[in-house]
């Protein structure tokens, strides 16, 4: 092979081989897409995660202790306000009511029978006296010894002391009905704890015991959760939760419905940040409670904390840093520019910006390709 066409050889080769290096390398290929600035409204976003939670979860418990003799409910299971939900065996409660009952019977009885005593009595006064004021008469005649007229005023003082202890026996008769009746009620009350009824409308959460287990006194037997105070417990960053507040629109989104977004609102914010997490405690309520919900499942939200309107905005994945400088690469007359931005807001996958137009066009940088420099050519 003669030397020139060795020459044209390899001259053909370094011209593709820097073909090759200026299209492949020095000039990125393809190396990014442009769109321009928008100008509208923003919404800022907080995002946190935390659990389902409520704010009245009540322990069902007995105050008395004892054998359990009857759940009548179930986890999972709805109950109205004021149904029966547990009964303890009150074992000899029941016949020391009844005797209790009895006792008042009897006091009532006692009495009756002492005031119609009474109107005996009455009646005997009655004629004690008269037949007194016609001893006195015919004493003053002469007419009756004195014998005769003592015996008629003893009678007198007799009934008169019989009338009194028999209005004693009355007054004590009435005593003993408030002791007897006092003593049934609380024996009522002492029996109705061997009852539990449903404090609220609410829903089991759980079931902690089981008939025949003895329990002892403030031992859970169920959980039931008021299902109007549901939210989720959410914990958020103190450095990003500071523009939180009760009664900002939210979404929420449980663990298990991933594809489902529930609405909601903030109802309450925890005075108090975790010292160790440094996260703060926001509980998020729900507009319309899933049905059914799971207390404790995993749970995120998003809290909308501000609505901006008006504001030119750009994709996040645009923004870019120099020298912890925020800005863009612009299109400046087929060059690359690096336009330095000021950072109103961030949202979800905008950033609300100072600093450009929506004339403006904005590259974004291929990140298999060659980095963009100031003032490179591109296309």
């Amino acid at each position: 092979m003669s030397k020139p066409v060795k020459y044209s050889i390899v001259f053909a080769l370094l011209v593709a081989m820097l073909v090759i290096f200026y299209t492949q390398v020095y000039t990125p290929k393809v190396s990014f897409t442009q769109t321009a600035p928008t100008q509208g409204s923003l919404s800022i976003k907080v995002f946190g995660v935390g659990h389902v939670s409520a704010k009245n979860i009540y322990p069902i418990t007995s105050s008395t202790g004892g054998k359990i003799t009857a759940i009548l409910t179930d986890e999972g299971q709805w109950v109205k306000k004021g149904d029966l939900l547990i009964t303890l065996d009150a074992i000899d409660l029941p016949l020391i009511l009844a005797e209790a009952e009895i006792a008042v019977e009897k006091a009532y009885a006692e009495k009756n029978a002492t005031e119609k005593e009474l109107i005996s009595l009455n009646a005997q006064q009655d004629l004690a006296q008269l037949t007194l004021a016609r001893n006195e008469q015919l004493k003053a005649q002469k007419l009756i010894s004195q014998f005769d007229y003592d015996k008629a005023k003893t009678d007198l003082r007799v009934i008169n002391a019989q009338i009194a202890a028999t209005q004693a026996r009355i007054s004590s008769a009435k005593v003993e009905i408030i002791r007897a009746k006092k003593a049934a009620e609380a024996l009522t009350v002492k029996l109705s704890r061997f009852k539990i009824y449903a404090p609220v409308d609410g829903y089991v959460i759980a079931k902690n015991a089981e008939v025949a287990q003895n329990v002892t006194p403030s031992q859970p037997i169920l959980t039931i959760v008021d299902p109007k105070t549901v939210w989720i417990k959410a914990y958020i960053d103190e450095r990003i939760s500071g523009d939180i507040k009760v009664g900002q629109k939210a979404t929420i989104s449980l663990r298990s419905k991933p594809q489902q977004v529930f609405s909601g609102s903030v109802s309450r914010i925890v005075a108090q940040t975790d010292a160790v997490t440094q996260e703060k405690e926001v509980n998020v309520a729900f507009d319309h409670l899933p049905i059914p919900f799971y207390i404790n499942e995993q749970a995120t939200v998003t809290i909308t904390t501000q609505q901006l309107s008006n504001v030119i905005k750009i994709p996040s994945q645009y923004l870019r840093y120099q020298d912890n400088t925020p800005g863009v690469w612009v299109n400046h007359q087929g060059k690359a520019h690096f336009k330095n931005v000021t950072i109103i807001a961030r949202g979800d996958h905008e950033v609300a910006v100072k600093g450009l137009t929506t004339a403006t066009t904005i590259i974004l940088p291929d990140a298999a390709k060659k980095t963009l420099r100031e003032n490179m050519s591109i296309r």
